[in-house]
């Protein structure tokens, strides 16, 4: 027993020491000590001959180290004591190349594939090792050869990689595509990988091989698979409707479950495409036969209408309060009700007194801190601005993890900011600029640059406070308010960081009132006060739309989109301006 725990420990503490070994040659190597690390893989393959990279590594370092002879001789070797060890022909049929003996290293390297033919049981790590040494056209022969002599083996997977390393991406997405049509499990996967070309740009150059691709594919061989996967791409491309038409035909097939349109729904909720997502939602009103899975989607038909300023919300939220109750399946649908009151009807005690009665009747943790959520909002609309922190400061206890618990924490922020407590605002968004939800963590992040972008230095005013002033009177509908406080940072902060700032903040808000002039005048500042600032791709797309749909003036639009297209090309407006500029120019037509 005894002689058995020592070869144990022997053998635990030999493996550490070669492991520690081998990082250390690592190290040395990624530095480029070739040297010192020839000397540590040296040791490393003396003690375990057997191990592929301990000799891969030696071999690089000699051909580092332009000992070209060394590693020749040890291949040699190696193929004289084990000559079916093929692969070994790869590394000796690179090592000539690297001495720009080509002629030898392709009788090698022929010599490596020929023994695919007959024994293919080495045949993956051939193709793996002229891969790792680029050389991508042998190392796809050389899957196809083990695939062709072996049909259980199926390298698809890496040859589609391969050819997305060559930028043959027609080759690239039909291999793809192959491997879906042979496991549909591997659809996941595929999306993944293939999402590395794909953008949200529809006339790019990889979405149209891989929608042609995929058309020819669903042609030649029917399957419900390539309608999940143009629904997929189209979504990618925010071409939401189209998205909606492979969802429905999905549907018609196989009329069972609803959440892909639901998903596809909320998603083009998020982008604004308020018409498509009305006709997912709708559609789903219609067919579902699940209550809960019905009011979650009249909950957001209700936000679209509100989104769309429909006069007759207000009905819409009373009729489905009268179908369905007030109780905690309609909790969101209050929760939502409740905003729409306070924020566009301007009746925040209505809807205190709404949230109040809803919390009496709710059970569940997460529809206790939504309504919080709302009751915090309310508060600060209406100027309770330490009570507001007492509620978001529950909820960001209570859930600290979720996205809710995040949300208050941002909550707890913004209502710091409101009141000029800037040192407390910035600790809550630094923790927030890593958040988990992408929405909070950029709205976290901007908040946070206004803040450090704009801070009084030796307590010099610097405009930030009135600033903060003014997010608040728009926060809480005092648009006018707000607008005049702004005009004051413009007078006074001239020359400031936070004047251009101010001069876009206004000019948002004069859109908002329908003051057109007055916004382009703002708008044409910001750009002429920094040209380089980031700002101007803002004030540009901001331009464009305002020409464009509240102007009528396409011909003018077009110049904006333009200057974005032309000479904004990092600007997270791009796509949409290319867009928009290739429709006023009559492409789409």
């Amino acid at each position: 027993m005894k002689k058995l725990c020592l070869l144990i420990f022997l053998t635990i503490t030999s493996i550490s020491y070669a492991q520690n070994d081998y990082l250390l040659g690592e190290s040395y190597y990624r530095e480029g000590a070739y040297k010192k690390a020839t000397e540590v893989f040296k040791k490393l393959y003396s003690k375990s001959t057997f191990n592929t990279t301990y000799l891969s590594r030696l071999i690089s370092c000699y051909q580092e180290t332009q000992n070209f002879l060394e590693a020749e001789k040890l291949l040699k070797s190696k193929l004289k004591k084990n000559p079916h060890q093929s692969f070994l022909y790869v590394y000796l049929g690179y090592n000539y190349e690297r001495q720009q003996r080509m002629e030898l290293a392709k009788k090698n390297y022929d010599f490596a594939l020929a023994s695919i033919d007959k024994r293919s049981l080495y045949g993956g790590t051939i193709g793996l090792i002229f891969k790792n040494y680029s050389l991508l056209d042998k190392a796809i022969l050389a899957y196809e050869k083990v695939m062709a002599k072996n049909e259980n083996a199926n390298f698809s997977f890496q040859i589609a990689q391969i050819y997305g390393e060559k930028g043959a991406l027609r080759k690239m997405f039909e291999s793809y595509i192959d491997l879906v049509d042979k496991k549909e499990r591997n659809l996941n996967i595929v999306q993944r990988y293939t999402s590395k070309y794909i953008t949200d740009d529809a006339e790019n150059e990889a979405n149209i091989i891989f929608r042609k691709t995929l058309l020819r594919k669903s042609a030649s061989n029917p399957k419900d698979v390539w309608n999940i996967l143009l629904s997929w791409l189209f979504t990618q491309q925010k071409s939401y409707q189209k998205a909606l038409v492979q969802e429905k035909a999905l549907y018609q097939r196989n009329p069972i479950n609803l959440s892909a349109i639901y998903s596809l729904g909320k998603i083009a909720f998020e982008n604004k495409d308020y018409t498509t997502s009305k006709e997912c939602f709708s559609f789903i009103t219609q067919k579902t036969t699940l209550k809960e899975e019905k009011i979650e989607s009249f909950l957001f038909l209700t936000k679209i209408s509100v989104a769309n300023n429909i006069p007759e919300t207000k009905k819409i939220f009373q009729s489905l309060f009268n179908e369905f109750g007030k109780n905690k399946l309609t909790i969101k649908i209050q929760v939502a009700y409740a905003d729409f009151l306070t924020f566009h009807l301007n009746k925040p005690y209505e809807a205190k007194d709404v949230l109040e009665k809803a919390l009496v009747f709710s059970h569940s943790k997460f529809d206790k801190a939504r309504i919080k959520l709302k009751l915090g909002d309310i508060l600060v609309f209406i100027g309770k601005y330490n009570k507001a922190l007492r509620y978001f400061s529950q909820i960001q206890t209570q859930l600290k993890n979720h996205e809710l618990g995040q949300l208050a924490r941002f909550k707890v922020a913004q209502t710091s900011y409101f009141k000029g407590d800037f040192p407390w605002a910035k600790a809550q968004l630094k923790v927030l600029k890593s958040a988990t939800s992408q929405l909070i963590a950029n709205d976290a992040l901007a908040l946070f640059l206004i803040i450090i972008d704009n801070e009084p230095v030796d307590e010099i005013p610097s405009g930030l406070m009135q600033y903060s002033k003014a997010a608040l009177l728009s926060f809480q509908n005092k648009t006018q308010q707000a607008i005049d406080t702004l005009r004051v940072i413009n007078k006074n902060f001239k020359g400031h960081p936070i004047e251009d700032e101010a001069l876009f903040k206004q000019a948002k808000l004069f859109l908002k009132i329908n003051q057109y002039e007055a916004a382009i005048i703002n708008f044409e500042k910001v750009i002429s006060l920094n040209p380089t600032g980031i700002l101007i791709d803002d004030a540009y797309y901001e331009l464009a739309e305002l020409y464009k749909n509240h102007l009528k003036s396409p011909e003018k639009a077009s110049e904006y989109y333009q200057k974005i297209i032309f000479e904004h090309s990092s600007s997270i407006y791009l796509v949409d301006a290319r867009k928009k500029y290739r429709t006023i120019r009559g492409d789409e037509i």
